[in-house]
């Protein structure tokens, strides 16, 4: 199946189980009164307004490339993803605020064995939905999926603190703990908010992804030319899913064209094969200078200065060295 209609599919399902769940919880919250409870259906609008913007990002983002975006759509998944971020920080200030106001004008609380139930059902499921977003969208190569799985998580782990705190507050009956559940996690939703937006806005100005230069850096030493002299100027961009490679490859200066051609196709292949999808990779050409003979491994080389000293293995410093050509 078509990987964009296979994202499309899977946020599709995370959308529609996080408007059952949203119903669930908010059913839950006008039955108990509990503000803890509100926590958790609070941060599910937040699920469905963010599931809603990320399908419509998978969508666009799956849009091919046309005269006004030469580069594609895919920057809309980085986009959703921040709004997403930001959503989750308000979700967890309100949350915060709520809590505050409890510890001052308490409420009373009832049922609350019914609302332990759904809050502890919806958990579980969010965490199964969660794995399932973070497994399909590192398959598929999509921040959009990641990061929404990663926030459907965040909500399980912070849904089992919440779980046991109103199970104190059922036997106990403290009303004051009910704040502080409010409090505590809505500072950790706030905190996931301000963790996904620092991602995302790392992704919109470009900042080097190290992750995808070490790949790259591994593959470049395990599949190494002789004629592969020198490379630099490694630059990698990412718009969703696609990734936009350029870097300088240095070859002996008396090939021709044909065979500096043949020299950058085999090391295209080594680079595109490294990415989930095509890659557009660019490659320029340099002519080498004496300062290579000591590590340059062609034996049959008749214009060599030194003699060559042996192999030094590339590192993701060197290849992105910025050098003139």
């Amino acid at each position: 199946m078509n990987p964009d209609k296979v994202k499309q599919r899977v946020q599709t399902i995370i959308v529609a189980c996080g408007i059952i769940l949203m119903t669930g919880k908010f059913l839950a919250y006008f039955l108990t009164n509990s503000v803890g409870v509100l926590t958790d259906a609070m941060e599910s609008i937040v699920n469905v307004i963010a599931g809603l913007i990320s399908l419509y990002a998978i969508r666009l983002a799956a849009k091919p490339k046309d005269e006004d975006h030469p580069f594609g759509h895919g920057k809309i998944e980085l986009i959703s993803a921040s709004v997403e971020g930001i959503l989750i920080f308000v979700a967890g200030f309100i949350i915060i605020y709520e809590g505050i106001q409890r510890l001052f004008i308490p409420s009373s609380i009832e049922k609350l064995d019914v609302g332990i139930i759904v809050v502890a059902v919806a958990g579980l499921v969010n965490y199964i939905l969660g794995k399932y977003s973070i497994r399909q969208g590192r398959k598929y190569d999509s921040i959009a999926l990641i990061s929404g799985g990663k926030h459907l998580c965040s909500d399980t782990y912070s849904t089992i603190g919440l779980v046991t705190g109103l199970l104190i507050l059922y036997f106990t009956g403290l009303s004051w703990i009910d704040s502080a559940l409010a409090i505590i996690f809505g500072g950790i939703i706030a905190f996931t908010g301000i963790s996904i937006l620092r991602k995302t806005i790392n992704n919109l100005i470009d900042t080097a992804d190290k992750e995808a230069l070490d790949k790259i850096t591994r593959s470049v030493n395990e599949n190494r030319k002789a004629d592969w002299i020198d490379i630099h100027n490694l630059k990698v961009l990412k718009y969703g899913s696609d990734y936009f490679v350029d870097c300088d490859l240095t070859l002996p200066w008396y090939y021709n064209i044909t065979e500096g051609h043949s020299s950058c196709e085999e090391f295209r292949i080594c680079l595109v094969n490294l990415f989930p999808k095509d890659a557009l990779i660019s490659i320029h050409s340099d002519s080498c200078m004496e300062k290579y003979c000591s590590v340059c491994q062609l034996k049959d080389c008749q214009y060599r200065k030194d003699a060559f000293k042996g192999i030094t293995p590339f590192t993701t410093e060197e290849l992105i060295v910025q050098e003139e050509s």
